[in-house]
């Protein structure tokens, strides 16, 4: 079986519009899980990145600097 680290070398390769075909692909099929299953997934993602933080290897971002590059994303 082709492991992750291997499937994303191949796929960052591609030309644009594949990957962009790729990208779509893949969120669509995000859409199929159940909602409770995309809850889990959510608590296992905000447990990594809080473990992260704890650890020193993510910083905080001010909420002021999110909300303002959202602003300036979303003009």
């Amino acid at each position: 079986m082709v492991n992750l680290a291997e499937v994303l070398k191949n796929a960052l390769s591609l030309e644009v519009r594949d990957r962009a075909t790729l990208a779509e692909r893949l969120l669509a099929s995000l859409e199929e899980i159940s909602e409770e299953e995309a809850e889990r997934l959510w608590a296992e993602e905000a447990e990594r990145r809080l473990d992260e933080y704890r650890a020193g290897r993510a910083q905080g971002i001010q909420a002021e600097e999110v909300r303002v590059k959202a602003e300036r994303l979303f003009r």
